[in-house]
């Protein structure tokens, strides 16, 4: 099992990973982030907090990004001491990785791969290196089986903390899907496998200059993907105005919401393991 903080992945609590898309200021992170983790502490889930400071893969030149690499890790530096909760943020090149390890090493528990870039060598063994925890988005363009090679990749560093996410493939223009065939298979690579609910109904490209999505159908995939008993972690961004968030919108949940659904996760999760 991979041990993160003080808790292990997969083993009788699910694990939340959860926050908004994108950080916005320190007091909405302290807003998102207290409240999760006071339903995570009451619904018995663990918890890492997860927010973005750079989303460079925008459809949209126009669209809002983030704080910045130094603001955004400052912000989640001060979120980690506050709270003492894990912290997961995504990267996109060596380089950041390089200057957080650097400079703000304590701060970040899990680096996550972006799925456009799970196949990006170079990238996946900067991030091995650290020796942490590295999560891999699976490709929207990938089959669950070839996360064997993404993975392989990074445990043959010697570090085997490793998470694969489904978030969906592609299915036509500005549509994605859900195999949940997928989700015994990549869990029979040998690592926890997360599943990212609210990615997973976003719909690419779908509002033209930015990416739509459908939260109505984020309960229903979340049912199903937890049911197959092979998810150790689900994925959730959340916001407490969705609709007026900088990006991502369409596909978060609102966090008064938020609640409802973590219930239902932790009652089928807890069955599934009766098994």
């Amino acid at each position: 099992m991979i041990k993160i903080k003080n808790f292990e992945v997969g083993g009788n609590k699910p694990l939340l990973i959860a926050g908004p898309c994108q950080i916005e200021t320190l007091d909405h992170a302290r807003q998102i982030c207290g409240t999760v983790k006071d339903l995570c502490d009451k619904h018995g889930f663990n918890f890492v907090y997860k927010s973005s400071y750079d989303k460079a893969n925008r459809t949209s030149l126009a669209g809002e990004r983030g704080p910045g690499i130094e603001k955004g890790i400052k912000i989640l530096q001060q979120i980690k001491q506050e709270f003492e909760v894990a912290i997961l943020t995504d990267v996109h090149e060596s380089s950041q990785i390089s200057w957080i390890e650097e400079h703000y090493k304590e701060v970040i528990d899990i680096y996550q791969i972006p799925a456009f870039l799970c196949r990006q060598t170079d990238l996946l063994l900067q991030a091995a290196h650290t020796g942490k925890t590295v999560n891999v988005k699976k490709g929207q363009f990938l089959a669950p089986a070839d996360m064997a090679k993404v993975a392989e990749k990074i445990a043959n560093t010697g570090n085997k903390n490793i998470l694969l996410t489904e978030r969906g493939y592609s299915f036509g223009y500005n549509n994605l899907v859900v195999d949940m065939r997928s989700l015994p298979i990549m869990e029979h690579l040998g690592y926890p496998v997360v599943f990212d609910a609210t990615h997973s109904v976003q719909q690419p490209g779908g509002l033209g200059g930015s990416s739509g999505g459908d939260r109505n159908m984020i309960k229903p995939l979340l049912r199903a993907a937890v049911a197959t008993g092979s998810v150790s972690a689900v994925f959730i961004e959340t916001h407490e105005d969705p609709d007026n968030a900088p990006s991502d919108g369409t596909n978060m949940i609102e966090l008064n919401k938020l609640e409802n659904y973590l219930t239902e996760i932790k009652t089928l999760y807890d069955i599934t393991r009766s098994f």
